[in-house]
């Protein structure tokens, strides 16, 4: 894969919104311009469901329209924020392949979500709008007989099949960390908050309860911060990365069981691959 240097990263999506914004509305079939990368791989993401940008609005394909930045401050910095829109969801650049190092302090790539956007894509768990569309998974068959609940749509549980083939290939000593899994579908809140948690939308899994780390456990350093600690192997963060997954490990407010899949924050496939 290619990503802009990773110390930029969130300044150069935040520049490429700003540039966007300032041109001219894109037409249906107009390429987007280069500097509204971050914009380009949402619409590749969900090509089924996106048709294009149209200034600071998401056009759907059935018409909906969704504001890009919503005109209101950031979320707050404090671990949980209550809202996010689509600009900020998309604001901090994902650092795939990169090596498993603690997080700047601060950084959260893609903890942030636009809940509309995310129950447009996937339904209102709270109101049956998920559970239709859940399939069952096999985890890890090679090793195990466990299968997980997954949502169908997008491609999700399609990815996370591809995931549990390449963990197969893994060494043994590596099993432990995967089988069982901890925990997929879940209709719930993010604790100490009111936002629904990614699991709320069949999109992720946990793994490795036994050897998981999550910014609330942790002890605070001198200046506040939570005391990262991770312990999962990066052969299974590249394994879920290749399949367009992040890893709650990259975030500052860390949660390393966690996956889920989110395919805007990766390079649009390729033949022979999912990103390069």
């Amino acid at each position: 894969m290619h990503w802009p240097n990773r110390r930029h990263g969130a300044a150069y999506l935040v520049a490429a919104f700003a540039a966007f914004q300032a041109s001219a509305p894109a037409e249906a079939n107009e390429p987007l311009p280069p500097q509204s990368t971050a914009l380009a791989r949402l619409l590749a993401a969900y090509p089924d469901v996106l048709e294009r940008i149209d200034g600071n609005e998401l056009v759907w394909r059935d018409g909906t329209r969704m504001a890009i930045d919503d005109g209101q401050s950031s979320p707050a910095a404090d671990g949980e924020p209550d809202r996010a829109s689509i600009k900020d969801m998309l604001a901090e650049h994902y650092p795939a392949g990169a090596p498993l190092d603690p997080p700047p302090p601060g950084a959260d790539p893609g903890r942030a979500r636009s809940a509309a956007f995310f129950i447009k894509l996937y339904g209102e768990c709270a109101k049956g709008g998920v559970a239709p569309h859940l399939v069952s998974v096999p985890w890890v068959p090679a090793h195990s007989a466990h299968t997980v609940k997954m949502t169908a749509l997008h491609g999700a549980a399609a990815h996370l099949k591809a995931v549990s083939a390449r963990l197969d290939t893994l060494p043994a000593s590596l099993i432990a960390y995967l089988a069982p899994a901890g925990g997929t579908y879940s209709c719930r809140t993010i604790s100490g908050t009111g936002r629904r948690s990614a699991h709320g939308f069949g999109i992720a899994i946990d793994i490795a309860v036994k050897h998981a780390h999550y910014w609330r456990w942790s002890k605070p350093a001198q200046a506040g911060l939570p005391i990262y600690r991770n312990e999962i192997p990066a052969e299974i963060v590249r394994a879920f990365e290749a399949e367009g997954f992040i890893w709650g490990g990259r975030w500052s407010h860390y949660d390393t069981m966690h996956f889920e899949y989110r395919p805007e924050l990766f390079p649009p496939p390729v033949k022979g691959g999912r990103a390069q």
